[in-house]
């Protein structure tokens, strides 16, 4: 391999809002020498959070990227978001990496945000470092915060130092092997027991090691245990934990030490999991770090901006891309250009000649390039793709229209930009009720949206509430005779025709047959009675909402040798349709949606209490890990307009959920009465 491979790096800093990740990349920047001095996140100073939102909002609102060099070593961090609503840009850095390192807050401990993470980091095979943040803050309790881990993750989280002093120090417990005594004393716990706790979890993995710690104790050296190290982080038989405080910088140049000599190169990290082929048919695929092969790089985020494009940031697994070579985006059959290649420092674009595998970088001005994409300059690596990713699902809506009359291309060409950079974002375009819905993670993120929409790409919009998309059936069977007859004084218009509307089960849709015979309507004419009855299901009966679940049977009819054409039996197919429909027992169905809930179990009481109120139904509960409840339930959709808020004002912003549509009911009379007297009222004014 390489040598330069074994000098690199690649680390996400991932964890919940407010554990200080933003600022520990700024002191890890500055202890390694890479900044002049140290920004701030309240100033709006600092190298990752660099966006105006950023600033106002005092969070990271997107992955950054920044890197610099440390005993020879160059190490490239990606500062990720830890609010909840911004999950996926979070989420979808960890292809780009070996390890994520999970930042807990030392006096908050183990949030929603750490669970989360760590479970995503462990489920892609990556390596996993535990640093809690904050130690010395008045409130912190590192001493429980890792109880807390090792509750939740495992007796696999050990600690690779110490804090002393009441935070103001720590006191190295790995590469002081021989430390029997530490100056200063820590908090809590012993040096020596933590440094023998760690060789034994490490030399399990590798027998020959175990056998000799075991006859000769202490004669493990720090070299022999290395790979077995690098074994244990990969298969998750060892969590190392490190305390810091970035605000005081107590514990970064012990953090950097463990970066440089103990964190797994791309050589030694887990290779990514890429696929060949697609559904049941893909087949793993192995690459080579190896800069001569062909190149293989995953886009794992997209930026676009209004002036230079889009950027695409990317991670290069094989091969080496060079500044003019041309790569091809996935399955496409046309190349394009590497024309601009460039390190991200920040908002900084650092310009370079050629990156290898193991580097991440970004390619600007290049519209083919998305998110997940796969680039290659060879047709050999066709049909290949990483794993997909499982984003949570985007379930807060807004319907949105823009506030000046033609500006809806320019509105359609911005939303396309946001779902471009954010795997979170979902656009969907109701025929029925003639709305654009824009999905979000929640009340902030869509919120967020609308600002970006307006700042960077000038678009203002208005925004209600979208329409819950109601539908209609009919209870019982009806039969319907009508004839179209126009006489114009040329060729008249004759169509008759009988059908029958019955119900059918829920979930069953639309069905429509022939059943005539003897030629009463011929066959050419069939087509054009189904034309009219779908014309008439589009439009609704009771309420304006299309119809569904029923079955039309065209039972009979007469035409005209002469007069009988097409338009007359759409005509006369929509009337039959409308009459039976009619007399039928329409009713509106509303949607039921299945809610999983994932709640701290102290919640459960007031989230099952709340969805009483929605007209939920609960239909099962299921233990977490971390002391979390799963809360299955059936409910309304249109009871859970507000349910995002409320949530989080119940869990106080642990809870998370996810919705599916599981089937129509019909509504309360009460809300059909409402709905009928709504759309009689929009009737009579249009």
């Amino acid at each position: 391999m390489p040598a330069q491979l074994h000098n690199l790096c690649n680390l996400a800093l991932v964890g919940h809002a407010g554990a200080g990740k933003t600022s520990l990349a700024e002191a890890l920047l500055h202890a390694a020498g890479a900044i002049r001095a140290r920004g701030s996140v309240a100033r709006g100073t600092t190298v990752c959070d660099f966006d105006p939102l950023e600033k106002r909002q005092q969070h990271s609102l997107d992955a950054s990227t920044c890197s610099f060099e440390v005993h020879g070593r160059r190490v490239t961090l990606l500062d990720t978001p830890g609010l909840p609503d911004f999950v996926g840009r979070a989420v979808s850095v960890l292809a780009a990496v070996e390890t994520a390192a999970v930042v807990v807050n030392g006096s908050t401990g183990v949030e929603s945000m750490t669970h989360r993470m760590m479970n995503e980091a462990q489920e892609r095979g990556l390596c996993r470092l535990v640093i809690v943040n904050r130690i010395d803050a008045g409130e912190a309790r590192p001493e429980a915060v890792l109880r807390e881990l090792r509750a939740a993750f495992g007796r696999e989280c050990l600690p690779l130092n110490l804090p002393a002093n009441g935070g103001r120090a720590v006191v190295d417990c790995y590469f002081s092997a021989t430390a029997a005594a530490a100056d200063p004393v820590p908090d809590f716990g012993s040096v020596a027991a933590a440094h023998e706790e760690i060789v034994d979890q490490v030399v399990e993995v590798d027998e020959a090691l175990m056998t000799r710690h075991l006859e000769q104790s202490g004669s493990v050296t720090l070299a022999q245990l290395h790979d077995a190290f690098e074994q244990a982080l990969r298969e998750g038989h060892l969590i190392p934990v490190c305390f810091v405080s970035a605000e005081t910088g107590v514990g970064v140049a012990e953090l950097l030490r463990v970066l440089a000599e103990l964190a797994p190169n791309p050589t030694e990290g887990n290779p990514p999991a890429f696929l060949r082929g697609e559904g049941a048919a893909a087949v793993p695929v192995q690459l080579a770090p190896d800069p001569a092969r062909h190149v293989v790089a995953h886009v794992f985020k997209v930026t676009v901006d209004p002036y230079v494009g889009k950027i695409g940031v990317l991670r290069v697994h094989q091969g080496t891309i060079r500044s003019g070579q041309q790569l091809f985006v996935g399955d496409g059959r046309k190349p394009f250009r590497v024309a601009q290649m460039f390190r991200l420092q920040g908002k900084e674009q650092q310009p370079i000649a050629a990156a290898g595998p193991g580097d991440i970088c970004a390619i600007a001005k290049v519209e083919e390039l998305h998110f997940d994409a796969v680039l290659h300059d060879s047709h050999d690596e066709d049909h290949l793709h990483l794993k997909s990713v499982r984003f949570p699902p985007a379930m807060l809506g807004l319907a949105i229209e823009p506030e000046k009359r033609g500006d809806e291309q320019r509105l359609a060409d911005t939303l396309h930009k946001l779902v471009d950079e954010d795997p979170c974002v979902r656009i969907e375009h109701h025929a029925a009720q003639n709305e654009t819905v824009l999905y979000g993670m929640g009340e902030l993120h869509l919120r967020l949206l609308l600002e970006r929409m307006t700042e960077r790409f000038g678009v203002k919009v208005k925004t209600h509430p979208p329409s819950i998309p109601y539908r209609e059936t009919v209870t019982r069977a009806a039969e319907s005779l009508y004839r179209h007859k126009k006489q114009t004084g040329g060729a008249g218009q004759f169509g008759e025709v009988k059908l029958r509307v019955e119900p059918l089960p829920r979930g069953a849709g639309f069905e429509f047959v022939d059943e005539v015979v003897g030629g009463a309507i011929p066959g050419q004419f069939i087509p054009a009675v189904e034309k009219g009855v779908r014309q008439a299901l589009a439009d609704g009966a009771v309420a304006g909402f299309p119809l569904q679940d029923l079955r039309v049977t065209v039972l009979d009819g007469k035409h005209h040798p002469v007069d009988s054409k097409e338009v007359a039996f759409v005509t006369a197919g929509r009337h039959a349709f409308e009459d039976a429909v009619a007399q039928a027992g329409a009713v509106v169905l509303e949607p039921i949606v299945r809610a999983e809930i994932d709640v701290p179990s102290s919640g459960v009481g007031d989230v099952t209490a709340d969805l009483a109120t929605r007209r939920g139904r609960v239909t099962g509960q299921s233990t977490l890990p971390g002391g979390r409840l799963g809360v299955a339930a059936l409910v309304p959709l249109a009871e859970l307009s507000d349910y995002p808020v409320r949530l989080k004002s119940l869990t106080a912003g642990e809870g998370a959920y996810t919705l599916e549509l599981s089937h129509y009911e019909t509504v309360p009379p009460r809300r059909q009465q409402e709905l009928s007297a709504a759309w009689q009222r929009h009737s009579r004014s249009a």
